[in-house]
């Protein structure tokens, strides 16, 4: 499976500074369509609009620039948004809490693929030691903090990546490469886990839609069918399409999508890196942050990392 990014113009389709004319005007009829609903306002003397386009084209192209079905998307996904008080939620979430929330997910390496996409691992036997402290969490407070975790991403992680230099800047960067390690994990363990990632996948594909751009399943198991039986009905099509499975050996595989010195040695790469980590991040992400990763919820915002 060749995995080779694609640095043409066609892997950004879609996506601002790479639309079609008729692209460009399903984002305006959307902006105006939203607006007329109440659900997008403009920028107005100076002020930001309330969702940049990069947020807007997200929830076109899960729908295949089909307007009707984007604006029913995210109508939802804001009734969701209040719902759950998410921007509120996150701006005030414990700080200690959130940071031991991360064991539980997949978890950013610092560092990102040849696209400029955000590198993450979620390596699910890490899972198998914390799975007591996992079951004790209520369940509420279990999905505020799959909230929390994905509202870093979208907030800190892909704004931070899209200012960071990239081989298609200026475009903005919306969606993560994410390696899932199944190195010994017993059918056991994922039967255990199954509500778990269910939940989590399942708040994605409604609420963030396109931000997942490549997975890559790695050391999957003989019984690796089994599961994926389990949990494609979690994913839309579209999503599905996205997932790729590549055994025990993906480093060369993996090579072609992540320069060998942004990726993990355990998946062939040379960097110094494990899930149990905090980011090891490049220097272009150092320069930006100080050196290292800002604790607790925070968010990036005009070339700087800031608390919401």
């Amino acid at each position: 499976m060749a995995l080779v990014p694609d640095r043409a113009a066609n892997f950004f389709a879609g996506h601002l500074g790479h639309l079609t004319s008729s692209q460009l005007e399903a984002l305006e009829e959307f902006r105006a369509n939203l607006s007329k609903a109440e659900l997008y306002t403009a920028p107005i003397d100076g002020t930001k609009a309330s969702h940049d386009d990069p947020t807007l084209l997200r929830f076109l192209r899960a729908r295949g620039f089909a307007l009707s079905p984007a604006q029913k998307q995210f109508s939802s996904a804001e009734k969701w948004r209040k719902e759950h008080a998410v921007v509120n939620l996150y701006n005030t979430f414990d700080p200690v809490e959130f940071e031991a929330a991360k064991r539980f997910y997949p978890r950013w390496t610092g560092r990102r693929d040849k696209n400029g996409l955000p590198l993450y691992v979620y390596r699910l036997a890490s899972l198998a030691p914390l799975q007591k402290e996992l079951d004790a969490v209520p369940a509420e407070r279990r999905y505020q903090r799959i909230i929390a975790l994905y509202e870093l991403m979208v907030r800190f992680a892909l704004p931070l990546c899209s200012d960071l230099p990239h081989s298609s800047s200026p475009t903005p960067i919306t969606s993560t490469t994410t390696i899932i390690d199944l190195e010994h994990v017993s059918i056991g363990s994922m039967w255990h886990l199954r509500n778990h990632l269910a939940e989590a996948s399942r708040l994605a594909t409604a609420n963030y839609p396109e931000t997942l751009n490549t997975v890559a399943v790695v050391n999957s198991p003989s019984f690796f069918p089994t599961i994926w039986g389990w949990i494609k009905g979690w994913f839309d099509e579209g999503t599905r399409n996205k997932i790729h499975v590549l055994g025990k050996d993906p480093g060369p595989t993996l090579r072609n999508l992540v320069h060998a010195h942004d990726l993990p040695k355990p998946y062939g790469g040379e960097l110094e890196w494990k899930y149990e980590d905090e980011p090891n991040l490049d220097d272009d992400a150092k320069a930006v942050l100080g050196g290292s990763m800002p604790k607790g919820p925070v968010i990036y915002v005009d070339g700087a990392a800031v608390s919401p």
